[in-house]
């Protein structure tokens, strides 16, 4: 895979991960389990470091909570994480209709259903 493929695939894990952190407190494994239903496979050296980021740019907070005995980091939305889902719909919508409705004869699949992502 090139640099240029998995870093749209991450870009696609930064959706995913600020659509369930608008609706629920999402934490690390639970985030990794999310996204290897929809096919990535990241490892936690990928993956916290991007929560990391998407806290440090103000897209979400975090708190820590005691789950048997052990500390859990919560992530949520911030409001600018919400504007900011919010602001990429229109986009998502639009990448959507194009690649997968309007795609012309090209032979590429459209439909990801046994693929795998390691970003």
């Amino acid at each position: 895979m090139t640099d240029t493929v998995r870093d749209i695939l991450l870009a696609f894990v930064r959706v995913h991960v600020l659509y369930h952190a608008v609706s629920e407190r999402v934490y690390g494994a639970g985030m990794a389990e999310e996204l290897a239903r929809h096919g990535y496979q990241l490892s936690p050296g990928t993956l916290y470091p991007l929560l990391h980021r998407l806290e440090e740019d103000g897209l979400l907070k975090s708190s820590v909570t005691v789950v048997h005995g052990k500390q859990r980091r919560y992530y949520v939305a911030t409001a600018k994480g919400r504007k900011a889902l919010e602001a990429l719909r229109p986009k998502l919508a639009e990448l959507t209709d194009e690649t997968l409705h309007k795609a012309p004869n090209d032979g590429l699949k459209t439909t990801p259903s046994s693929s795998r992502h390691q970003p």
